[in-house]
């Protein structure tokens, strides 16, 4: 039988511990072509910038005595996946990964992911992808840090992978997005939740004294999780401390009765205009 070919991908760079805890635990159900961002690039989303230079490095690298082939992509982790499809894998992949994410991606800010925008991008070409992310503290979003313990994750990771290789999910299920708590071990139990409608990661203006000095917008952490719905991805993971699975799409279609909506539009404005 032949080995499944899967591609992996993060937001965080070539780089980052949790994108190789992710490559070893993966390489136990396939081969693993790992296409990353050569820069960090949280924050990306699904974003294709025409500025990206698309130039692709190849690299050895060593992990846990291991030595691995990767590729470090000029571009965004949405068209690390899209280079890695086009141009560098053989074939197209039975699996996209993106993680293991630094910080968890909750919340109606899975949008503005990096991690989860890479995972959209293989959806729409219609392999099936997941989207993986650790619980962090803010200030270690944007590091390196080897104080992130990525084991647990990385068996969410092979665990949640086995499944997309071995199980059809249904249509509209496009995306598998899991966050993991920081303090999850193998036997913490898993979730379905829906996302949450809440800005997860509030923005916060920047520290500075004149709008000629560089700067960038901050964000905070939500006020109070245990306030959103218990059904929701922000419940699971921040109060009942459960691995939260939450399915997506790429259909943004708001969730009304389309005629009746319409109808309620022409009523107030009957001009066809």
């Amino acid at each position: 039988m032949e080995q499944a070919q899967i591609l992996l991908t993060n937001d965080d760079g070539i780089q980052s511990p949790g994108l190789w805890a992710a490559a070893e635990a993966l390489s136990q159900l396939g081969f693993v072509h790992v296409v990353a961002p050569r820069e960090q690039s949280s924050g990306t989303g699904r974003s294709l910038p025409i500025t990206s230079d698309g130039l692709i490095h190849e690299h050895w690298m060593t992990v846990n005595g291991k030595s691995w082939k990767v590729y470090a992509v000029g571009g965004t982790p949405a068209q690390a996946v899209l280079h890695g499809m086009l141009e560098i894998l053989p074939r197209i992949p039975d699996l996209v990964v993106s993680g293991i994410n630094y910080g968890e991606n909750l919340g109606t800010g899975v949008t503005i992911s990096g991690t989860v925008g890479a995972a959209l991008e293989a959806s729409s070409l219609g392999v099936p992808a997941l989207a993986i992310s650790l619980e962090t503290e803010v200030h270690q979003h944007l590091s390196y840090s080897d104080e992130v313990d990525f084991s647990s994750a990385g068996y969410f990771t092979r665990f949640f992978g086995h499944l997309l290789l071995t199980r059809r999910m249904p249509d509209d299920v496009l995306v598998l997005k899991v966050d993991i708590p920081c303090d999850a071990t193998p036997d913490t139990p898993w979730e379905m939740t829906r996302l949450s409608r809440t800005r997860y990661y509030v923005p916060v203006p920047p520290e500075r004294l004149a709008w000629d000095t560089p700067a960038l917008v901050g964000y905070r952490q939500m006020g109070d999780p245990a306030q959103d719905d218990p059904d929701t991805d922000v419940y699971a993971l921040r109060v009942k401390r459960v691995v939260a699975v939450t399915p997506l799409s790429l259909d943004l279609t708001s969730r009304v009765d389309l005629q009746a909506f319409e109808n309620s539009l022409r009523l107030d404005f009957p001009a066809n205009r």
